[in-house]
């Protein structure tokens, strides 16, 4: 079975294509074809390529968002990163889908009910949903009857207990699907599963998880015996932490005070998930790498945004430990979380009155689905590199074998 991935993020789009046999291996294998599109803004993209044989590294001018999609696909099978002959070759697609609303707990196999679902809730997900739709649309048009699964982002948290979801404003809100629901949960899920196997099924490490999903969207998740019972992403991917782009959560009175100065809703829209965050506040870039490089060279917009940062981190870890009651092991997962040592450090740090101990040799050395605490740290410490195209994979197999 031949299945092709499309992961739609905020500033990103990955696809990858899997070939699995008769049966499913239980550790990620690797992709036949890998590729990747990066935004610079909203006209200038690069592309990487990366099979078995070639890498290919392009970038992309004045093209639009579904031009650079179809072109990033094309190199599937044309050119020299070929590994099929032509799309019909492909068995499933399987797709990334941000908010599924109160309906899909699970994966499904996309249909036309699916795909207006998808779109319902695009004021919900306006940086992810309509990308997840553009994908969907764009291989019906290149294959035509050949399955699609949507997996959903929202479905890890959707069984979170009445007090992690309620918002506190008039009862009806819940009526009306106004509630909290959580997003990244294919990253929780399958960085919790992976917890579990580096820490050993059977330990106690393994029972309370606060997983740090910190990439240009981040949320944090608090997972107790393998369940998510609470995360910092609400009704919308906005809520809970500061990202690259978008703010976070913030007093809902700012929000109104603009109203009364004159800012519409599509403005605000664009300026709370475009404008804001590490990008708003610095100034200079959504990228902590190009911020750090910026604070080196004496930039204090740039370290009050890197401080801000955080600082809102660590309030909500004190949430997800309030929740828990305690932790376990502690998980960084997703781009920064991955390869950001010095913010793992100063995260970890704040954290070390629980007695955990970071091993600096160990976090410095590129970890990739380690621990790297210290032999005698009452809190273990992971970074676990997130897989959520293999997770989607396995739900497109479990679906359409």
């Amino acid at each position: 079975m031949k299945i092709l991935v499309l992961n739609a993020g905020s500033s990103s789009h990955k696809c990858c294509l899997y070939t699995i046999e008769d049966w499913l291996p239980s550790h990620p294998p690797t992709p036949l074809w890998e590729a990747q599109l990066d935004w610079h803004d909203q006209e200038h993209a690069s592309l990487r390529v990366k099979t078995e044989r070639e890498h290919l590294d392009e970038a992309l001018s004045t093209v639009s968002r579904s031009g650079a999609l179809l072109h990033l696909l094309k190199t599937l099978w044309h050119g020299p990163t070929q590994v099929i002959q032509s799309p019909q070759a492909i068995d499933v697609v399987g797709h990334r889908v941000v908010h599924g609303g109160q309906d899909y707990s699970s994966s499904v196999v996309v249909t036309q009910e699916v795909k207006a679902a998808i779109a319902s809730l695009i004021p919900l997900a306006p940086n992810h949903n309509p990308a997840n739709l553009e994908g969907i649309e764009m291989m019906e048009r290149l294959l035509e009857d050949i399955p699609q699964v949507a997996v959903f982002d929202t479905a890890f948290h959707s069984q979170m207990p009445a007090v992690a979801t309620v918002y506190p404003g008039p009862y009806d809100w819940l009526e009306q699907g106004i509630r909290r629901y959580g997003f990244h949960g294919i990253s929780h899920q399958y960085c919790a599963q992976q917890a579990a196997e580096i820490l050993g099924r059977e330990s106690k490490e393994s029972e309370r998880l606060i997983i740090c999903h910190l990439g240009n969207g981040a949320s944090l998740t608090a997972v107790k015996n393998g369940q998510s019972i609470n995360t910092s992403m609400g009704f919308t991917p906005l809520e809970g932490l500061m990202m690259g782009t978008r703010s976070g959560s913030m007093d809902p009175g700012i929000l109104i005070h603009l109203m009364r100065q004159g800012y519409s809703a599509d403005q605000l829209d664009h300026l709370l998930n475009q404008e804001s965050g590490l990008k708003g506040v610095s100034g200079v870039s959504h990228d902590l790498r190009v911020i750090d490089d910026a604070i080196a060279q004496g930039n204090a917009q740039a370290k009050l945004a890197r401080n801000l940062y955080l600082h809102r981190l660590k309030s909500c870890l004190g949430e997800m430990l309030m929740s828990l009651g305690g932790v376990d092991a502690l998980v960084f997962t997703a781009g920064i979380g991955e390869h950001s040592a010095s913010l793992r450090a100063e995260t970890c740090e704040a954290l070390a009155f629980l007695g955990l101990k970071l091993d600096p040799v160990l976090n410095e050395n590129s970890p990739v689905d380690q621990d790297i605490a210290m032999v005698d740290s009452r809190v273990r410490v992971l970074v676990i590199k997130t897989q959520e195209d293999w997770a989607i994979a396995q739900a497109c197999y479990y679906r359409c074998r």
